[in-house]
């Protein structure tokens, strides 16, 4: 298993990262992807591999933090891709539901880590809330100059699953599926996902998958729970958990590049 999400540098995991890290792969995970939401966190998340076996990383600018994109963002997120275990530009894109920065600098930031990504030959790993139409209005004219592209957290419509998949794009399913109700209408649209453009993913420290036995005391989400997960999302898709495992692991080596 290979966890293309995870927030390890968040502030619930610091006193315990290391047990979290040793929990995840006594539960089978094999590789994760630490996301970086803003230079700073970027770099962060790239010293995090550094200090743990089979971790990669993400460099760039979330939607939220967009407001403080400017030259000097693109220069270090530039430094931090050139580093082998930097794998993709992101976590950028589009987020209409909370406005913590201006759509006017989500879609700068957003274009220029586009751009950035297209330059460097690497995929981008994307965020979208209440802004599909304009985040492929954005997206559409870099899709030929990039090597790949992941949509992280998917919970949009089948209709905007289908417009997303169209265009080549990989989506990312968390433990928001496992919500019986909030979950319902992306578990039913599961089975239209091609196994060859799926890809799962625990956004630890948030999003605990809510049918999870025991819940932990803490209701902190871990990486090792990407294992409930799979197991959920091969149930749902009438799939093999031992043959869709393998099946979302050769997804992360053809999109990312990683041997894990």
């Amino acid at each position: 298993m290979f966890d293309i999400g995870v927030n390890l540098t968040s502030s619930r995991f610091a006193s315990d990262l290391d047990a979290v890290i040793a929990r995840a792969s006594e539960a089978g995970v094999r590789g994760m992807l630490l996301t970086g939401t803003s230079v700073d966190e970027s770099e962060a998340a790239w010293q995090l591999t550094q200090e743990h076996h089979r971790c990669w990383s993400t460099a760039g600018v979330h939607p939220h933090d967009a407001s403080g994109w400017n030259e000097e963002s693109a220069t270090r997120l530039r430094a931090l891709a050139a580093r082998n275990e930097v794998v993709a530009i992101g976590e950028c894109g589009l987020d209409f539901n909370r406005n913590f920065s201006t759509p006017r600098q989500q879609e700068q930031a957003f274009t220029a880590q586009l751009q950035l990504a297209a330059e460097l030959e690497m995929p981008v790993f994307m965020h979208c809330r209440d802004a599909h139409e304009r985040f492929l209005a954005l997206l559409d004219p870099w899709l030929d100059k990039l090597p790949g592209a992941v949509l992280h957290c998917f919970t949009g419509t089948r209709e905007e699953a289908m417009e997303c998949l169209e265009r080549g794009l990989y989506l990312g399913i968390t433990g928001w599926v496992c919500d019986e109700r909030r979950g319902l209408a992306l578990r039913e649209l599961l089975p239209v996902i091609p196994a060859q453009r799926l890809l799962l993913e625990t956004d630890a420290p948030w999003l605990l998958p809510r049918d999870l036995k025991p819940v932990p005391a803490s209701r902190r989400n871990e990486p090792a729970f990407l294992a409930h997960i799979l197991e959920r999302v091969a149930h749902w898709r009438g799939e093999d958990r031992a043959w869709l495992e393998q099946a979302t692991d050769e997804n992360v080596r053809n999109l990312f590049g990683v041997a894990f």
